[in-house]
């Protein structure tokens, strides 16, 4: 029969509040006290029901995070900084895939309160009008990463866009490189990160590019839609004389640089080609790809660190919190020869 705390009191000589005091850190109590406490639950091997101790302490000691895909290397390392950041501060997470679907995001958010979680990060693709209601219904900590839209409802931690894709588009400019084309991808929503991204890259051209701005709409984020935007850069290289190309998403690059080789055209030496994110297979493709680094590691850590502050009752300065970014220079760019 396993030990109970009655059982813990009996052999410390202590009542029962201060054995639950003693698990819960919930009063203060005297060192010699707590060691007697502990040494007692170690030798019965005691554990506390961890039912019955939500219910009492109102803390469950657990994370809600719902993802797109843990599949995707840039998810798995927000994943990674949210535990190991958690860990520290003794929560654990309880993970949920929703693959993109708008439905399953509403209704695990719905499955986590009832688990009662202390608070939920929602690492998403996309724009779910749903997410609103059920978070001030839950009235708990709440943290949304979003790749591909800025949510400004809620808490969340990303990168500046616009400063990241203007200063990448300098770094093309300060190799002599004069006409750049910028591939994004088509959205119509005013949310889209893209419209940041394009927006960095025209303010560098228009301040200091010898070319004119060459837009280049790509159908969506994948390597095969990459691939597809290459008949496009062929043309422009044509007509343009393009000797480098701005990627909004390392898959694009990847696809786009897949299809040059394809077409007996060389990366860098014919054409210089960066791409936006740092995912795991950017640093592994040959040339291994310029682009810009979003630290997803840290994304996730100070994503799980501010729902904790927010329990804690610390002061929170920022809703919107944006990280340092870095440009990773490699092998798919070189400087211009004319």
């Amino acid at each position: 029969m396993s030990a109970t705390i009655k059982d813990v009191a009996k052999l410390a000589g202590v009542s029962i509040s201060t054995v639950s005091r003693v698990i819960n850190d919930s009063k203060p109590v005297s060192s010699e006290v707590k060691e007697k406490v502990l040494a007692a639950i170690e030798e019965l091997g005691y554990k506390p029901n961890e039912v019955a101790r939500t219910l009492v302490t109102k803390k469950s000691y657990l994370i809600g995070v719902i993802v797109s895909d843990i599949g995707n290397s840039y998810v798995a390392q927000m994943v990674r900084g949210i535990e190991e950041v958690g860990r520290m501060y003794n929560y654990d997470i309880l993970l949920c895939s929703s693959y993109g679907d708008k439905n399953t995001e509403l209704r695990f958010i719905q499955l986590l309160n009832r688990k009662q979680v202390e608070g939920i990060i929602l690492i998403s693709e996309i724009m779910n009008e749903g997410i609103k209601e059920q978070i001030e219904n839950s009235k708990i900590p709440f943290v949304y990463l979003n790749r591909y839209y800025h949510i400004n409802d809620f808490p969340t931690v990303s990168i500046d866009d616009f400063d990241a894709s203007y200063e990448m588009t300098n770094y093309l400019i300060s190799l002599g490189h004069k006409n750049i084309a910028c591939v994004s991808v088509k959205n119509e929503n005013d949310c889209s990160v893209e419209n940041l991204k394009m927006a960095g890259y025209k303010k560098a051209i228009e301040e200091f590019g010898e070319g004119d701005e060459i837009l280049v709409c790509a159908n969506g984020y994948t390597i095969e839609e990459g691939y597809e935007i290459g008949r496009d850069i062929l043309k422009f290289i044509d007509e343009y004389d393009v000797s480098a190309v701005f990627c909004s998403h390392d898959e694009l690059a990847i696809g786009l640089i897949n299809f040059l080789y394809d077409n007996n055209i060389r990366v860098p030496q014919d054409i210089s080609v960066t791409g936006y994110g740092d995912i795991k297979i950017a640093s592994v493709f040959r040339p291994k790809l310029t682009t810009i680094k979003e630290p997803h590691y840290d994304m996730g850590a100070v994503a799980i660190r501010r729902i904790i502050k927010e329990l804690k009752g610390e002061k929170i300065d920022k809703t919107q919190i944006r990280l340092p970014f870095q440009i990773v220079k490699r092998g798919s760019c070189e400087k211009a020869e004319y």
